[in-house]
């Protein structure tokens, strides 16, 4: 009996192995590649003359930083690579682990060592990490008990320690491209025995859906043959409705966020209207706040077109407060139209530009006294010290303008402001250059 019973769980151990062997996979899983040469869309990095290609060739390899997009690879390529130069592979995830799980993770690989075995510590995530937790990396990096390979998504230079990053070298996975994804559907048809139910439209709409994700991509495919009817192709309006449709990859406080901003202000700054509306566009889908692309359209007014269009910066609040009045989805319509204005209008930085340059000077002066002629004098005293003395009101000379010089003498006159001959400020341009006349035909400078 007490055999017996012994050997029960040895029997359900096998037992539960089968199952697990025989239980269903999802397709990213199945296809996941076997080796570097399988890797799709990472070229630049694993091709002939790919960087880490030419690190494999001397068969050594130093802790790296791999950042890039989700479903580009980084942890298959991490898992690839520690294969490649038989190192033992680890991974663990800075959403899941603490210090105790770093110290664990250092002293397995401490004793792997000791038996001539090296570790490749795949850690993903890495920079939520705190600064405390990056820095407990460094001694093991620096006596080769761990090759570190980090996985983030984000900006490496904002989000790692500088002495982390001076021991790791950076390597920068791209989102894949359309005839990326288009291999990994081929493998996966193959694999499959069946072609996609799709049209040639509906297909591309799917690559385009799969937005560079490798691992979305082949799992909208397994969605689609799940979907499918015998004999059935799907129309992209079918898809449509069918995966009702992946949301963009887009996070409010990550790059995605600051890299279309960016392009949208560009676009404005480029006079491009279709490139700045598509921008636009993209950011609603994706969800942003209509409210901060006011502000940001309101910014670009001031900026970017300054008083080269007074009204840029009209139209541009009062598209935020349409927006106010209406809300969302009319209210979007008033600030893409701020959006075709602002990128239309003449662009001139100048006013910015001379307000940089006035901050500079106004910092580097100190606090240099106006010139008394300019000061009021509301007290015997003051007006005995010269207060207010020689000053000429402007109204009563000829023209309006005195000519007088309004600078702290030890400063001496400045220029700041220097409007291009372009737009509204061709017109301010002619009045400094007449002013500019005047200030010298009556002793100003």
């Amino acid at each position: 009996m007490s055999a017996k019973r012994q050997q029960e769980p040895t029997t359900n151990l096998f037992a539960a192995a089968g199952m697990e062997q025989d239980a269903p996979h999802p397709l990213p899983d199945r296809l996941r590649p076997r080796k570097l040469a399988d890797v799709v869309g990472q070229d630049h990095i694993l091709g002939p003359d790919g960087a880490l290609t030419r690190m494999l060739e001397t068969r050594t390899l130093g802790s790296l930083i791999f950042w890039g997009p989700p479903g580009t690879g980084k942890t298959t390529v991490a898992r690839l690579l520690a294969d490649a130069t038989e190192l033992h592979f680890e991974q663990i995830s800075a959403v899941f682990s603490g210090v105790a799980d770093l110290k664990k993770a250092f002293d397995a690989a401490r004793a792997r060592r000791e038996t001539g075995k090296g570790t490749l510590l795949f850690v993903d995530e890495v920079h939520r990490f705190n600064r405390a937790q990056q820095d407990s990396f460094l001694p093991v990096m620096e006596d080769g008990t761990v090759v570190l390979v980090g996985a983030t998504t984000e900006n490496p230079s904002f989000e790692l320690n500088a002495a982390l990053l001076s021991r790791a070298r950076v390597l920068v996975f791209h989102s894949l491209d359309t005839e990326a994804i288009e291999k990994l559907y081929a493998h996966a048809e193959e694999v499959e025995g069946r072609k996609l139910p799709l049209d040639a439209e509906a297909r591309a709409v799917l690559v385009r859906m799969a937005d560079g994700d490798g691992r979305a991509a082949l799992t909208l495919a397994e969605e689609v043959w799940r979907s499918a009817r015998k004999d059935e192709v799907f129309t992209p309006a079918q898809l449509q409705d069918i995966l009702q449709r992946r949301a963009p990859i887009y996070d409010k406080s990550a790059d995605g966020h600051y890299n279309l901003i960016s392009a949208l202000h560009k676009s404005v700054r480029g006079s491009d209207p279709d490139a700045a509306l598509y921008y636009f566009a993209r950011m609603l889908d994706a969800g942003e706040d209509p409210l901060f692309l006011a502000r940001r359209v309101v910014r670009m007014a001031v900026e970017d077109i300054g008083l080269a269009d007074p009204q840029a910066l009209v139209i541009a609040n009062a598209a935020k407060d349409a927006y106010d009045f209406l809300g969302s989805p009319e209210g979007e319509l008033a600030i893409a139209q701020a959006v075709v204005y602002v990128a239309t209008a003449p662009k001139s930085n100048a006013v910015y530009t001379a307000f940089g340059a006035a901050k500079q000077v106004a910092k580097q002066g100190g606090s240099l006294l106006p010139p008394k002629h300019i000061l009021n004098s509301p007290t015997k005293l003051m007006k005995s010290e010269g207060y207010g003395a020689g000053y000429q009101y402007d109204h009563d000379a000829p023209d309006a303008f005195s000519g007088q010089d309004y600078f702290p003498e030890a400063l001496g006159h400045q220029t700041f402001y220097d409007p291009p001959d372009r737009g509204f400020e061709r017109e301010i341009r002619k009045r400094l250059d007449y002013w500019a006349r005047l200030r010298k035909e009556r002793g100003g400078t």
